[in-house]
């Protein structure tokens, strides 16, 4: 299977190739040159094997250039060895009234785990295997989780550097104390002044910076990326669709065929277009909704079309999808399309107005397969607290956000609501929306007040920040930060 940009440029790469370069060279997104089949035997195979298992099955459909072996090794290296804390790695908690995919149960507690621990695998097996010289450079922009999962996955991996951006106070205390307590011989960790979004351009300038690439490369050295825009880092996630199929087929809770609906908290587009991926491929979804919170620019792009990030921006108590410029868009674009140049265009349009209409008829495509709802931050403190009331489920704000859009539907049948952090990420909103008293109470003071009501135990690697060192204190401007990273790749 060979690897194209959504932008239409003539590059065709294998899979490895394609998770090497992370971006393509037209600023585009690579997908597949044609999409992966599966029956429903398929599926009914995959009821009674681990996730493990379950992975090797899916990811062997797209990385056709690596062996069976290579892609059992990655997969092994991934999620064996007791890095998650549950050995279903992605467990689906069937509560009385809706299913919910747990996908925070790895070492850094967010969803991003599911693809960040296997990034790194498939990337140094790549590089193995194109026999590459240069020394790969990670640079990643976080809007919170993607960060340290990026830096736990990559620490010390051979052959690699990695640098994470994050946004001067836009993230969670938690977060924050996560990525500056990194560990690692090849990690760096860099506050930008501004948002997300600000990070996120900065870095997407770097790479299409043809000039500053070509004088990294002198010096051995080649830029990619661990963000969801690359390839290596969305097609693990989904596996999990599948999984949850799987394991609902296996309780007796669906038929093989019934179709399933997915809720999923949306920023950056990445984890629901896994969705959409697996829908593709033949997997029974019905609907994906997309749940934002305030910074709700996807809501209104699947219900008219318009993409406008000319909006005012909100630092919310869900901040990993406090963004505007949703990147993996674009690869549902061309998937609707079929159509490079009219991507091309949009993203032109986006670049330089801030804005695009894809027209009623790509509208109508899409909303075929989407549909989405949004909740500020009341509406989202709330439904944690409906929540623990009715089933004593502790939801993060994430999740929450997409819980109340999974109560706003009309066909509550077989939906799975996914769930993309664990709460103690987010102690002192989700104590905050259960009116617990945090009053001059620190991270780890709540930490154990939320261990007090919550069924699961404070998740290790969070519980030991409290006396981890801080490793990472530089803050720069977006502007200066290309100078940084030409410093740290040359260090």
């Amino acid at each position: 299977m060979k690897y194209i940009s959504t932008r239409g440029n003539n590059q065709e790469l294998t899979a490895s190739e394609a998770i090497i370069q992370g971006l393509a060279e037209d600023g585009g997104l690579f997908v597949p040159e044609s999409m992966p089949k599966v029956n429903m035997a398929f599926i009914e195979g995959l009821e009674n094997l681990s996730y493990q298992q379950r992975a090797v099955k899916v990811l062997s459909q797209f990385l056709t250039d690596y062996t069976q072996a290579e892609i059992e090794g990655c997969v092994e290296r991934a999620y064996g060895d007791q890095k998650f804390d549950d050995e279903a790695i992605a467990p689906v908690n069937m509560l009385k009234n809706v299913s919910v995919l747990e996908l925070w149960h790895g070492p850094t507690s967010a969803f991003k785990d599911m693809a960040l621990q296997l990034l790194p695998q498939l990337l140094s097996t790549a590089l193995k295997k194109t026999k590459a010289k240069n020394e790969v450079m990670i640079l990643v922009a976080t809007s919170g989780d993607t960060g340290k999962a990026a830096l736990e996955g990559f620490k010390d991996v051979p052959q690699t550097k990695i640098m994470v951006f994050y946004p001067d106070n836009g993230v969670s205390r938690i977060q924050r104390l996560q990525m500056v307590t990194q560990q690692g011989g090849n990690v760096a960790v860099t506050a930008v002044k501004g948002n997300f979004d600000d990070a996120q351009s900065g870095v997407k300038e770097i790479f299409s910076d043809k000039a500053f690439n070509a004088q990294l490369n002198e010096k051995g050295v080649s830029l990619s990326s661990a963000n969801s825009i690359n390839w290596g880092r969305l097609v693990p996630q989904i596996v999990y669709y599948f999984s949850a199929y799987a394991d609902l087929l296996k309780a007796g809770k669906i038929k093989a065929g019934d179709q399933i609906s997915f809720v999923v908290p949306t920023g950056n587009f990445g984890d629901i277009l896994a969705g959409f991926y697996a829908r593709e491929m033949g997997l029974p979804v019905k609907k994906l909704v997309c749940a934002s919170n305030a910074n709700n620019v996807l809501t209104d792009f699947l219900n008219t079309g318009i993409y406008d990030r000319n909006r005012d921006f909100y630092k919310t108590i869900s901040p990993s999808m406090d963004i505007l410029i949703s990147s993996n868009l674009e690869r549902l674009l061309y998937h609707i399309t079929n159509d490079t140049a009219k991507v091309a265009g949009w993203m032109k349009e986006l670049a330089e107005t801030g804005k695009y209409d894809v027209g009623a008829e790509v509208l109508a495509r899409i909303k075929g397969i989407f549909a989405a709802d949004w909740s500020n931050d009341d509406a989202t403190k709330a439904m944690i607290a409906k929540e623990y009331q009715q089933e004593k489920y502790v939801a993060d704000p994430h999740t929450a956000v997409a819980w109340n859009a999974f109560e706003k539907m009309a066909d509550k049948e077989n939906v799975v609501i996914v769930s993309t952090a664990s709460p103690y990420k987010f102690n002192e909103s989700v104590l905050t929306a259960l009116s617990k008293d945090i009053a001059g109470k620190n991270e780890f003071q709540l930490l154990d007040e939320l261990a007090a009501i919550n069924s699961f135990t404070i998740p290790e690697g969070l519980g030991n920040l409290k006396n981890a060192e801080i490793r990472h204190n530089q803050v720069v401007n977006k502007s200066e930060m290309t100078k940084a990273v030409l410093n740290f790749a040359l260090k």
